[in-house]
């Protein structure tokens, strides 16, 4: 590993690992989330650790901040200025900051009161991010520096006493050295003042521009001229004092400002280090902040840190994000050489650097686009020998550059290193370029160095049988297509696809067929064998998928037939709460109904007393009564009589009471005979018209066969299509002599009163 300052636990890195895996790029990813250039300075400098708990530490916190962004990503930092030399010059006795630099220290202290406030918010949900909490100055500190300086850092008036005098004192000599001036200028004759002539300033003093010509006669200093010299900018002998008096005030008024900024200065040196500590706070929070936008970006888990084999599930190329297919690389306890093998275009490279880099990020305290369940040890040394090396300069030849990185490799890497090496053994001879690369992936596998490894040499893919702690892996390559897919299949080696590319770019056939046969029998046989392995998983993976989708389909149909249960349930429960409101309201109605009942029968017994026994009128009331208190309740238990009286004591009241025939006068019926039960109500509430037609339909033949004098029709409120029916449905019916909306105590237009006719 390379690049950036040592950090603590930090050992030997090979020089140019870090920018042979775009580590630097990959930072730059994660610093576009902070809020100020400290901050993402901060991340660009970040360094991988070896020591375990420090990339522990680091990756909890990050995870923590993480987790609380996805539901509340209103936390913020605040961006702050560069204050490392204010800073420094505050531990100089004597010395006094400019305004421009004390307006810095006051724009900390703000955004360090507001980061403070922040962090002592998270210290419930977020512990390990309040930990970055300090204590700040006293606030009389800001406050200060606020009503002394303006936003750039220039004094203001109400800074002190003495300066606010001292610019009272330049104001007034400047207004009456400039209205003297204009005063002279005005006097002039047109032909001694300069066109367009106004009091000016040159050489710090106050002028007038006169013409040349009237130089001699106006006399003083002259301290510039136009480019023509017709123009001399003249300070007349009269101001001359009063140029001097206002040069006087505004050294005065110099002195009073840097009294000012030596009293903010020394009000600041007794806090340098507290100050100090809160804007390092600012600049941490920015860079934690960022590497949790960055984790939640990229979908990133924290991973578990060794001891373990490498566990990457789910990792992706932090430069590729999104559009990385993901891979899994899951190495054994006993496994530590990975020798990937496939064709070009594959992205064998691609891959190798990808695991380079979500190993240095995540020791780097940065959670990298890897899934959960990923567990990555804490490499010591990283080195990679990745593209080409030649140089001209040294007199090397690929092969020879790449020779020597291995022999610098050889030389230093041992357990705890993590290797990446691309096309190891390519640059010259196949069979003594797979014998060089042979021995080193043996001697790096003894020494129990994580390796990956990537080549085109046929003789290397039968290493990993022949030799404990090799494992054999490749791309997926789509052999219909002939593109890649960039799935990783591990213990498989890949095939090289040369031929096939080469066919399907138009290489005569007779070309192909000659290099066939060229090809030595044993890479026909491993080829043609890795061909069907291949077609195997094809297979398998197409059944896989296949079963996957049945399944998929068999759990959706059994949530539909759990849901449809749930709704058939609380339909039940609904129908049966319904039924008891119901129930309920009808009694309550019905004892409404008899309640008014003996009301009118009192009243027509007292107006029909004399006309009446009193033996007739006890027995109508002892009718109604009864009524009464089998709306009560007593019949509860009996569905066919529960909440109303019966039919032959509705009868029986009806011809027992006199009052009854003076309220409703009918003749005598001959033509009906009640031979049927009937109901007085109806409810049709909840039905749809097509269900209630024969209900209605029903009700009214019974209640007309068993002499009903009238129906209630109970059919709600609701849209009013229901009412409707009812009601057109009455009209046409020429048993029906009247009908209209019940009283509103007793339904209103929610209730259909029928009277039948005689």
């Amino acid at each position: 590993m390379t690049g950036g300052a040592p950090t603590p636990g930090a050992s030997p890195r090979t020089p140019g690992v870090l920018e042979t895996l775009e580590f630097p790029a990959a930072l730059e990813r994660v610093a576009a989330h902070a809020v100020g250039p400290l901050g993402a300075a901060r991340v660009t400098h970040r360094v991988p650790s070896t020591d375990p708990g420090t990339v522990r530490d680091a990756l909890a916190q990050v995870a923590e901040l993480a987790a609380l962004l996805l539901t509340d990503d209103g936390i913020r930092a605040e961006p702050v200025p560069d204050i490392a030399a204010v800073v420094e010059l505050l531990g100089v006795p004597g010395s006094a900051l400019e305004g421009a630099a004390l307006a810095g220290v006051g724009r900390t202290l703000v955004a360090a009161r507001v980061v403070a406030a922040e962090l002592a918010r998270l210290e419930t949900d977020a512990p390990r991010t309040a930990a970055l909490r300090v204590k700040l100055p006293p606030k009389a500190l800001e406050q200060r520096l606020a009503a002394s300086l303006d936003g750039d850092g220039q004094v203001l008036d109400g800074a002190s006493r003495g300066l606010a005098h001292a610019r009272r004192s330049v104001r007034d000599a400047r207004a009456r050295l400039v209205q003297k001036l204009e005063a002279m200028l005005a006097a002039l004759d047109p032909a001694e003042r300069a066109p367009d002539a106004a009091v000016t300033v040159r050489e710090g003093r106050y002028v007038i521009p006169v013409r040349s010509t009237a130089r001699a006669r106006i006399g003083g200093i002259v301290h510039d001229e136009s480019a023509t010299r017709a123009t001399v900018f003249v300070e007349p002998p009269e101001v001359i004092e009063l140029g001097n008096a206002l040069r006087a005030a505004e050294v005065a008024q110099q002195r009073e400002v840097l009294q000012v900024l030596r009293d903010l200065t020394e009000l600041l040196r007794p806090e340098s280090e507290a100050i100090a500590a809160a804007w390092e706070m600012c600049i941490a929070f920015d860079d934690l902040c960022a590497r949790a936008r960055y984790a939640v970006e990229v979908n990133g888990f924290a991973p578990s840190i060794g001891p373990g084999a490498l566990e990457i599930r789910g990792g992706r190329h932090p430069l590729l994000v999104p559009d990385a297919v993901p891979f899994d690389l899951v190495l054994a306890p006993d496994e530590f050489t990975v020798l990937v093998s496939g064709p070009n275009t594959g992205g064998k490279t691609v891959l190798i650097k990808a695991v380079g880099l979500l190993v240095l990020m995540a020791q780097s305290g940065i959670i990298p686009p890897i899934g959960p369940q990923s567990v990555l040890p804490v490499f010591t040394d990283v080195f990679a020998d990745i593209g080409d090396r030649q140089s001209i300069a040294a007199s090397l030849s690929t092969f020879s550059a790449h020779v020597a990185v291995l022999r610098d490799i050889l030389e230093r890497a041992g357990a705890g290193s993590l290797i990446l090496l691309d096309e190891i053994g390519s640059g010259t001879d196949p069979a003594e370029g797979g014998a060089l690369a042979t021995a080193v992936l043996q001697t790096l596998t003894r020494r129990r160095a994580v390796t990956l490894a990537t080549t085109h040499l046929g003789a290397l893919k039968q290493l990993a049988a022949d030799t404990v702690g090799i494992v054999n892996a490749s791309l997926q390559f789509d052999a219909e297509t002939l593109t890649p897919t960039y799935r990783l299949l591990k213990g498989v080696p890949g095939r090289s696809y040369g031929l096939a590319i080469a066919r399907r770019l138009g290489v005569a056939a007779p070309v192909l067929e000659i290099a066939e046969r060229a090809v030595p029998r044993a890479e026909r046989t491993l080829d043609a064998l890795l061909a069907s392995v291949e077609a195997r998983a094809r297979e398998l993976e197409a059944r896989e998928q296949e079963l996957a989708a049945r399944d998929s389909a068999l759990r959706a149909d059994a949530e539909r037939v759990e849901t449809r249960a749930t709704e058939v349930a609380a339909r039940e429960q609904e129908v049966k709460a319904r039924a008891s409101g119901l129930e309920r309201q009808a009694r309550e109605q019905a004892r409404a109904y008899l309640l008014e009942a003996r009301r009118k029968v009192e009243e027509a017994l007292g107006r029909a007393r004399a006309a009446v026994d009193e033996a007739t009128a006890k027995e109508a009331r002892r009718l109604v009564e009864k009524a009464i208190e089998q709306t009560a309740g007593e019949t509860a238990g009996d569905p066919a009589r529960e909440g109303w009286m019966s039919l032959d004591e509705l009868k029986g009241a009806r011809k027992a009471s006199p009052s009854t025939a003076l309220h409703h006068p009918r003749p005598p019926s001959t033509a009906r005979t009640p031979s049927v039960d009937a109901a007085a109500e109806i409810s049709l509430i909840g039905l749809r018209v097509a269900e209630a037609e024969p209900l209605l339909v029903k009700a009214l033949d019974d209640a007309v066969s068993a002499d009903l004098p009238y129906l209630r029709v109970i059919h709600g409120k609701g849209t009013g299509a229901l009412r409707q029916f009812v009601h057109e449905r009455l009209a046409a019916d020429s048993r029906v002599t009247r009908f209209g909306f019940a009283p509103p105590n007793q339904g209103g237009h929610g209730v259909t009163i029928v009277e039948f006719r005689a």
